[in-house]
């Protein structure tokens, strides 16, 4: 008898664990799936609403588009402990066709990004927009290198704890895969 009970109970147990941790990626509101911040080839600007961040990033790959990439970001509140934003700037531009590593100057948070893409070399020029706050972000900082792996993978970042930010980005470049 207790075998059978486990046996009709662990599937509604499964189910409502696969329900439960649906819930678990609430905060990050990509939109609807098919809603990207650009459309291959073109520029973009997206800004997180004042006193937000970037927490997520998602990105889908396509070499028949020009080896180019969709983008679509998602935004929280930076947290209580770091004050309210004092500044927000947008810093130098990274150039389309070179390798590059920045983070925001100041102490900023990432709280947008702008790109154009170039088709004479099949690449991206970045500019971060940051925002600055009241305290000072904590400089236990890392870069993590997960993300992709490959460069024609795809991609989905998210800061599965609170108090993580992105502070910036780097790539990589081959004048052979573009």
């Amino acid at each position: 008898m207790d075998i059978f009970l486990l046996c009709v109970f662990l599937p509604l147990v499964t189910v409502a664990w696969g329900q439960y941790s649906d819930y678990y990626y609430g905060p990050y509101n990509y939109g609807d799936n098919d809603e990207w911040v650009n459309v291959y080839r073109q520029g973009f600007n997206f800004q997180c609403p004042h006193g937000q961040v970037i927490v997520a990033v998602r990105s889908v790959f396509s070499k028949n588009e020009g080896s180019d990439r969709l983008w679509n970001y998602a935004c929280m509140p930076a947290s209580q402990s770091l004050g309210e934003p004092t500044e927000c700037w947008w810093e130098e531009i990274n150039r389309a066709g070179t390798e590059w590593y920045q983070t925001c100057s100041n102490n900023g948070l990432v709280a947008g990004f702008q790109s154009q893409y170039f088709p004479s070399v099949l690449d991206r020029e970045w500019q971060f927009y940051c925002c600055r706050y009241s305290r000072r972000c904590p400089y236990s900082c890392w870069l993590t290198t997960e993300y992709p792996g490959h460069y024609g993978e795809d991609m989905d970042m998210m800061m599965y704890t609170y108090d993580y930010y992105i502070r910036g980005a780097t790539t990589t470049f081959s004048a052979v895969h573009r």
